[in-house]
């Protein structure tokens, strides 16, 4: 069973939350595609202040969702109740060097692991393009890298603090699998993290490559460019200008119309640093700073998961696809792969993935196209990023995520009254 920490018995008569707070605030996401007016933002700045908005949540009888860094086009977020935003409880809390373990609060940002990690000689395992993102939104959607024997962020969870439906505080640790198992990836509905403890390595070096095949030659090495290194992605182009669109370098020497900007990292053994290198294309750093790059505008994005083995006809789908129907549609198509893990309500739950991501520009109407690509990749049963745009329904769920049923008895343990959560989870989870 869970450790229960604190209690709900004193569940404060405040008319208004301790923390502070604003009323009737609009909140909108990074991508300008979701918003909502809760009654009350929320900011705590330590665990009593989260507790206590939790509790006045409570005897309010008002829904509670958490807001990160609002990087998620899905939407999580939404509430006219309670809006707890986390970035105040920000700090890496303690490091093992030994078991390879880091504990951060629930607002930390990814790329706030990356020193503080570095100065102890250990390493997040992975990332993605992006790091500004808050670690708990990060694990409540399973966000991730690239990488075949890598997993998710989620898939290395091992331990979080958490305030339930009732108003306590609870904890969650490798002793209780079957709730791990549901926090590894919970949409923010089994409650509001306070705080998570995450397997790490040691620290690494990555060297990177950098180069522009074109669509046969990036077919030819497929399966080779995905087993031979440590990370392999890339971004097929429709048009020569695809790359501006992401910040991304093109070819100096050829048109990216059909070509693929691949990235290859793997290891490499630094004995001191003035070996590293910031030349485009060919960086030498440590890992953190390697992989992040490009992807500052805005935009919006649908990112879907089919299994490995159909990776390559389902990117040749959706090619098809923009080819033939959306020849507007200029922004690249970036291709990954990670690892499969055992999170219940986990993208790669039970199986490797190739991740195809579609992108589009603020402003305008991406719907046929993303439910087009939806019903294309239908056939491949593809599962969806919960923080990206998509058309999962609880019939799919039901059919895609064999430990749905468990997952959910969970969250109604967790939250028998359902306040954390909102119209959209509700639909997939109540």
């Amino acid at each position: 069973m869970t450790t229960r920490v604190s209690r709900a018995s004193g569940i404060p008569a405040a008319t208004t939350p301790t923390a502070p707070f604003g009323t009737d605030v609009t909140w909108t996401n990074w991508g300008g595609n979701q918003s909502a007016t809760p009654a009350f933002t929320v900011r705590p700045r330590n665990e009593q202040e989260a507790l206590d908005a939790v509790r006045f949540a409570i005897r309010e009888g008002l829904p509670v969702r958490a807001v990160g860094s609002g990087h998620s086009s899905s939407p999580l977020v939404q509430t006219g109740g309670v809006l707890m935003d986390m970035s105040g409880l920000s700090a890496i809390t303690g490091t093992d060097r030994v078991g390879r373990r880091a504990r951060a609060l629930a607002g930390t940002t990814i790329n706030a692991f990356g020193d503080a990690l570095w100065d102890k000689g250990l390493a997040l395992s992975n990332q993605g393009d992006i790091d500004k993102q808050q670690i708990a939104g990060a694990l409540a959607t399973s966000t991730h890298g690239s990488g075949k024997d890598l997993g998710s962020f989620s898939s290395k969870l091992r331990w979080v603090k958490l305030i339930n439906g009732y108003g306590e505080i609870v904890e969650i640790g490798e002793g209780q699998i079957r709730e791990l198992r549901a926090a590894q990836v919970a949409l923010g509905t089994l409650g509001i993290f306070l705080e998570v403890e995450l397997a790490v390595e040691d620290s690494y070096y990555l060297q990177e490559q950098i180069t522009y095949p074109t669509w046969a030659e990036t077919t030819a090495t497929w399966q080779a460019d995905i087993d031979d290194n440590r990370h392999y992605s890339f971004l097929w182009c429709p048009e020569d200008d695809s790359c501006e669109l992401l910040d991304l370098p093109g070819s100096p020497d050829h048109s990216m119309s059909g070509r693929s900007y691949t990235k290859r990292y793997n290891v490499a053994s630094v004995q001191d640093e003035s070996q590293l290198s910031t030349v485009e294309g060919a960086r030498l750093d440590r890992s953190y700073r390697i992989y992040p790059g490009g992807f500052t505008t805005q935009f919006h994005e649908l990112e879907y998961f089919v299994r490995s083995e159909d990776g390559l006809v389902a990117v040749e789908a959706i090619q098809e696809l923009i080819r033939s129907k959306y020849p507007e549609q200029k922004y690249p198509v970036e291709v990954r792969w990670v690892k499969s893990d055992d999170a219940y309500m986990s993208q790669f739950q039970g199986r490797d993935s190739t991740v195809i991501t579609l992108t589009t520009e603020p402003g305008t109407d991406y719907w046929q196209f993303f439910r087009d690509a939806d019903a294309v990749l239908q056939e491949f049963e593809p599962r969806a990023h919960w923080g990206k745009i998509h058309f999962m329904t609880r019939s799919r769920l039901e059919r895609l995520y064999p430990e749905l049923d468990t997952f959910i008895q969970v969250r109604r343990e967790f939250d028998p009254r359902g306040m954390f959560l909102n119209d959209h989870t509700r639909s997939l989870l109540a």
